[in-house]
């Protein structure tokens, strides 16, 4: 009886926005304008209502600790996002059809996201490559059912598509060219499927230890030695670059880390580096 009486509400509210529009039609702009506002108003709330005890369950999740929810809709998926991206809530959201999983990254997770990021700038400015990189972003596709975020994403192939862009949607805009991955205390093996139904031609993924780069092959992954999005960088060149920075200092293994690229050849005269 909930989901009739839910499915109810979401028809008479497409009711309420096309009598807007008619109303814009037939009494001027003002008028639809204060009346679409009150609909607005009167959907956020529900929504706001429906997502208020999953804000509150995360507001109680442990550092390092994951929430899986299910029966979720898509609604209350993006009102989630949303509202935790306001409340300033560092968490990681994945859905794949109803399914909502929230987990909450470890201190040392945020560390080395961040320094992941600076070898990224560093390669991208020693060897001129242009190179847009968005961070923590949701990625999602209504028509898909699915959504997720990386903890850093670049942008190679098509950066300069998406400069200046304040928003992006997958529905008309390339997805990234690279998606990182910290799995300190989780495994993202189980949302490489998403990813690649997102369209994601390379995934990074990083435990602490050891590196690994994925490319894309259709509906899957498979390990590669070598970025192709980022040619001449292999996943070893980041992972000394990190065990370093643990015993010696970010300044140090970043240091390092630019004299290896002095050694790695035909960068340069890669298609993607800027012009």
């Amino acid at each position: 009886m909930d989901v009739i009486c839910r499915e109810w509400r979401d028809f008479r509210d497409l009711i309420e926005m096309a009598a807007v529009v008619y109303q814009r039609l037939t009494h001027g702009v003002r008028f639809a304008q204060a009346s679409l506002s009150s609909a607005l108003r009167a959907y956020n709330a529900r929504m706001s209502t429906s997502t208020q005890e999953y804000m509150e369950a995360v507001e109680h999740l442990p550092r390092g600790a994951t929430l899986i929810l299910q029966k979720v809709s898509w609604d209350d998926y993006q009102a989630l996002t949303d509202d935790l991206m306001i409340a300033g809530r560092h968490v990681r959201v994945s859905y794949d059809h109803g399914r909502v999983e929230i987990m909450s990254p470890l201190n040392e997770h945020e560390g080395y996201a961040r320094f992941i990021d600076d070898l990224v700038r560093v390669y991208a400015e020693h060897l001129n490559v242009k190179l847009e990189k968005l961070g923590q972003t949701t990625w999602r596709r209504r028509i898909l059912q699915q959504g997720l975020e990386p903890d850093c994403c670049y942008y190679v192939t098509n950066a300069g598509r998406i400069i200046g862009i304040k928003r992006i949607d997958l529905d008309v805009d390339p997805p990234p060219d690279i998606a990182v991955e910290i799995d300190i205390t989780t495994d993202s093996l189980s949302k490489f499927h998403i990813y690649a139904a997102l369209e994601v031609p390379e995934i990074w993924r990083y435990d602490g230890e050891n590196f690994q780069f994925y490319q894309r092959a259709g509906a899957s992954y498979h390990k590669t030695a070598e970025s192709s999005v980022l040619p001449g960088l292999k996943p070893q060149m980041l992972a000394s670059a990190l065990e370093q920075s643990k015993t010696e200092g970010q300044t140090a293994a970043l240091a390092a880390f630019r004299k290896t690229l002095t050694g790695v050849s035909g960068l340069r005269d890669d298609p993607r580096r800027s012009s």
